[in-house]
């Protein structure tokens, strides 16, 4: 029997779904962060909830250190690790402000937290303590993204930082985001040449690392996560990126409730799913590609909420090599 592409995991979050995140290694597991300040574990296989573990104030982030280990943050200002084995809570620390972002940074086997509060705090989990806290010039951190020594920091104002973790006595560069409006999200690219940002405005960037001017000309930014209504464009925030680790594709995720997979190298759309509930609020490519989990939240983007007020939802999307590989 054949397994449908799509599956709606049962006993959804109550609230904003912030950030679905694959366990390392496999697309069993699943790792949720919700405003109803609660942290999920799914197993997707079985459809069935393993774990959840409670903030006081909204999660905003989440990310496994391993298999059995997870670390999460959001608006109690706590960062706190969950042992999936033994239930045990360590609360490692915290930020001046709410904790918007967790990333894992397998180079160091350590964790990376971003905060309202305009820092960066790297965690060691062997000692359970913060090992370096660097101001990101003046800006709140709104997204990040690490791989190997490289760490791409976007911050308010639309700037972009890139640190080197091997050397973080300052940052490597200093950008100015070529999106004209507010930062939603932005990954770097698996294969480290550079990384992908997505703006309010319906636009996403392709930026490259690498300074050398012919390099840097094959940067550009597109527009997506748009409809027509007669004479009217409607532009939606474009919330989520996932990058599919074996083909350097991505997954965009907006607030029109479409995902499309984009082949940044090309400059071209590979597909676009079906419409979902509501809009998209986070994306996450299983380790190996074959999976993508796909969080749908209203965000309260309109004036007046619809009625009835949409209930978040969870889905697990079975990709085939069609959708995610260059063409």
């Amino acid at each position: 029997m054949s397994r449908k592409p799509e599956m709606q995991i049962q006993n959804a979050p109550g609230d904003v779904i912030s950030a679905v995140k694959f366990s390392p290694q496999g697309n069993k597991f699943l790792l949720v962060a919700s405003w109803d300040s609660c942290v999920r574990l799914y197993d997707v296989v079985t459809n069935s909830l393993r774990h959840k573990f409670y903030h006081s104030s909204p999660v905003l982030d989440c990310a496994f250190l391993d298999a059995m280990k997870t670390v999460s943050g959001g608006l109690d200002n706590i960062v706190k690790m969950y042992d999936l084995n033994t239930h045990a809570e360590n609360v490692l620390g915290s930020h001046n402000a709410g904790v918007k972002c967790v990333e894992s940074c397998k180079m160091l086997n350590a964790i990376l937290t971003g905060s309202w509060d305009k820092s960066v705090k790297l965690w060691d989990l062997r000692e359970k303590e913060c090992v370096g806290t660097y101001e990101q010039s003046n800006g709140k951190v709104y997204s990040m993204s690490c791989i190997d020594e490289k760490l791409v920091v976007a911050t308010s104002e639309r700037k972009v930082l890139i640190w080197d973790l091997r050397n973080m006595v300052n940052y490597l560069e200093r950008r100015e985001s070529s999106l004209k409006y507010q930062t939603r999200s932005v990954r770097c690219f698996p294969n480290k040449e550079g990384y992908v940002m997505s703006s309010i405005e319906g636009r996403v960037a392709v930026e490259y690392f690498d300074p050398n001017p012919e390099v840097q000309k094959k940067k550009f930014a597109f527009k997506c996560h748009r409809a027509k209504e007669g004479d009217i464009e409607l532009i939606y925030p474009v919330n989520a990126i996932s990058f599919h680790s074996v083909y350097n594709t991505f997954a965009t995720g907006g607030s029109d409730g479409y995902v499309n997979i984009w082949d940044g190298f090309n400059k071209k759309r590979l597909c676009q799913f079906h419409l979902y509930d509501s809009s998209i609020s986070s994306l996450c490519f299983s380790d190996d590609g074959s999976t993508l989990a796909i969080a749908c939240s209203y965000m309260d983007e309109a004036e007046t909420p619809p009625d009835p007020y949409p209930k978040p939802t969870l889905y697990v999307r079975y990709v085939n090599e069609q959708e995610t590989r260059p063409k």
